[in-house]
């Protein structure tokens, strides 16, 4: 599961970003308002931690304007604004929870975790293209029902090739997405990390199911969606 967190006070940001490491979460952080917001708006998120009084812009106008955009990750408003008023205004925007400062870090990963399972309830927790399929929940990969062993990382870039199978996705999406931050311009660990995915998934004399796209990037394709696709427009 990945989480944003979006929060300017340094001591309680990385209080939260420790924490959620621990319970084995994936965490980026952004300091300023607009900053991240176009973090969120640009990456695949699980949950967002929201802080009220940002620089930049606040919490609320991020809120609003993630809503209205219809992106519908669940997110978490953090404010030492403690009145009926204000938590009202913040859930009547959008969020799905609203947490006062001081907390304990017990009390918000439990809110966290309560979230989530009322979200996984509403969608699948297995991605599907052609023989591969990933398990969200268990973090498990399968080739034609046999288990493929993956790294962390392999996991996540698997996860958001299959996400956007029969996409094309470029370099720069592929490093904000599974890694979080930018690469040097000259590293080649995506290429390193692709060839590596491939020698677990693919088998020998088949069509590669990664594809180079040169100049550009790399595509997962899925000959399945992609004749189930052509049938419906039939």
């Amino acid at each position: 599961m990945r989480v944003l967190i979006i929060e300017d006070e340094i001591k309680i940001a990385s209080f939260m970003k420790n924490g959620l490491k621990q319970e084995r979460y994936e965490v980026d952080l952004e300091t300023n308002g607009r900053d991240g917001l176009e973090l969120a708006m640009n990456t695949q998120y699980d949950l967002i931690l929201l802080d009220v009084m940002l620089p930049g812009i606040n919490g609320i106008e991020i809120l609003k304007e993630l809503r209205a955009n219809n992106y519908n990750v669940p997110v978490i408003l953090i404010s030492a604004l403690d009145s009926t008023e204000d938590r009202v205004n913040g859930l009547d925007f959008g969020a799905d929870d609203y947490i006062s400062k001081p907390f304990s870090f017990d009390e918000l990963a439990a809110r966290i975790r309560a979230i989530l399972r009322r979200t996984q309830k509403h969608k699948s927790t297995k991605l599907h293209a052609g023989e591969l399929t990933l398990d969200t929940v268990t973090h498990l990969a399968y080739r034609d029902n046999k288990e493929i062993e993956l790294t962390t990382k392999e996991y996540s870039l698997l996860m958001f090739l299959m996400i956007n199978k029969n996409k094309v996705l470029t370099r720069n999406s592929i490093t904000q997405n599974v890694w979080g931050e930018d690469l040097d311009k000259d590293s080649n660990v995506i290429d390193v990390y692709i060839k590596k995915l491939r020698s677990k998934i693919e088998k020998k004399g088949t069509r590669p199911t990664i594809q180079s796209i040169r100049s550009v990037g790399y595509r997962l394709r899925d000959d399945s969606a992609l004749e189930e696709f052509k049938n419906n427009e039939n």
